[in-house]
C-alpha cells in the first residue's frame, strides 16, 4: 500500500479586471468617496471580493490587473492589437488603483505589469502553482484563459456560471482547452482585434480543430480541407494556404505567455494592516455591513 500525498490547497487566480468593468457598469455611478469622487466599481469590486472570499475560503490567492491595453508586447508584433477599443474614462482609473490597493489591504497578492497583460500573469502564476502540486481556478469571463485549464483546473465566471472544468469547458466552447489558442489563430476575436483567418468562423475553425487537432498539423495537411464534409470546404482550404501569415501571427497575439517576469510569486492569503483597511474604508465611504464584512474576511 502507497502513501497518497496530501492535495494542496486550490490556488484562486482572479482576472479581476472582468469584475471591476462589470461593477462599474452595473453599479449607480452615484456612489462617491469622503472626497466626493465616484467610487462605485471600487464598492462592487469590495463586494465581490466578500462574497468570493467568503465562498471560496482560499488560503492561496492572487488578483492580476491589466495595466498593459496599449504597451503591451503584443502591440509590438501588431500595433492594431486591443486598438479597436476605447481609452477607459479617468475615473475608472483612479478607481482600478483603489481596487489594487483594496486587495493589498485584505491580505490578497496583486499582480500588475506594464508589458504583461492580466492574462500573461495568470498564466505565469498557473505554471509556477501547478508545478507545486496545486490545482488552479482561473476566476474570469475570458475565454483565453481556458487555454490554460488542465484536466484537474476550473474556469469560473463567478457570480454568472458555476465552476467549469476541462469536459464543460470543451462543450462550451467546441474545443477543447488546449485548442482555444489555435481556435483564436483560426477564428481571431473582435474584442482583442485579432484577426485569424478571414472568412474562417467559429463553427468551421471547431470542424477543422476536431478533424486536424493543432494549427500545425491544419497547416501542414492544408490539401486535405476539401475532402472534408465542410460547407465551403475548397474556398476554406484556399483562404487558410493565402493567410497561413495571418493564422500563425494570431495564434502569437493569443498564445499566454507563461513565463513572464514576476519578482515575487507568493500568493499566500496574508492577514492585513486592520488600522490601515479601516482608513481605507472610511475614505471611500462603505456603510457599516460592508465595512464588517470587509474587516472579517482581511484578518482570516
Amino acid at each position: 500500500m502507497t502513501d497518497s500525498k496530501p492535495q494542496k490547497p486550490t490556488a484562486f487566480l482572479i482576472d479581476s479586471s472582468v469584475f471591476v468593468f462589470r461593477s462599474y457598469f452595473s453599479m449607480s455611478p452615484d456612489l462617491v468617496d469622503s472626497a466626493g469622487d465616484s467610487n462605485h466599481a471600487v464598492y462592487g469590486f469590495a463586494r465581490f471580493l466578500v462574497r468570493f472570499m467568503k465562498q471560496t475560503q482560499p488560503q492561496y490567492i492572487a488578483t492580476a490587473f491589466d495595466e498593459a491595453l496599449t504597451t503591451s508586447f503584443r502591440n509590438e508584433i501588431y500595433p492594431p492589437y486591443k486598438a479597436n477599443r476605447d481609452p477607459a474614462p479617468a475615473d475608472l482609473k483612479k478607481q482600478f488603483k483603489h481596487c489594487q490597493q483594496l486587495a493589498k489591504l485584505l491580505g490578497i497578492a496583486v499582480f500588475a505589469d506594464d508589458s504583461y497583460e492580466a492574462d500573461d500573469l495568470i498564466g505565469t502564476l498557473h505554471n509556477t502553482y501547478a508545478e507545486k502540486g496545486h490545482n488552479i481556478c482561473i476566476v474570469s469571463a475570458d475565454k483565453d484563459l481556458a487555454q490554460l485549464v488542465r484536466p484537474s483546473d476550473w474556469w469560473w465566471d463567478y457570480g454568472k456560471s458555476k465552476p467549469l472544468g476541462y469536459n464543460a469547458l470543451t462543450d462550451k466552447f467546441g474545443v477543447r482547452p488546449d485548442q482555444v489558442c489555435d481556435f483564436l489563430a483560426l477564428a481571431g476575436d473582435q474584442v482583442d482585434n485579432i484577426p485569424g483567418v478571414k472568412g474562417v468562423g467559429v463553427k468551421t475553425a471547431q470542424v477543422l480543430l476536431n478533424h486536424f487537432n493543432d494549427l500545425d498539423t491544419l497547416l501542414s495537411r492544408c490539401n486535405e480541407i476539401e475532402f472534408l464534409s465542410l460547407r465551403g470546404a475548397k474556398s476554406c482550404q484556399q483562404k487558410i494556404k493565402n493567410q497561413k501569415a495571418e493564422a500563425l501571427l494570431s495564434r502569437q497575439l493569443a498564445k499566454i505567455v507563461v513565463d513572464a517576469p514576476i519578482e515575487n510569486d507568493a500568493i499566500i492569503k496574508s492577514k492585513s494592516d486592520q488600522s490601515a483597511l479601516i482608513d481605507f474604508i472610511e475614505a471611500m465611504n462603505f456603510g457599516p455591513m460592508l465595512r464588517r464584512e470587509l474587516i472579517e474576511i482581511a484578518v482570516k
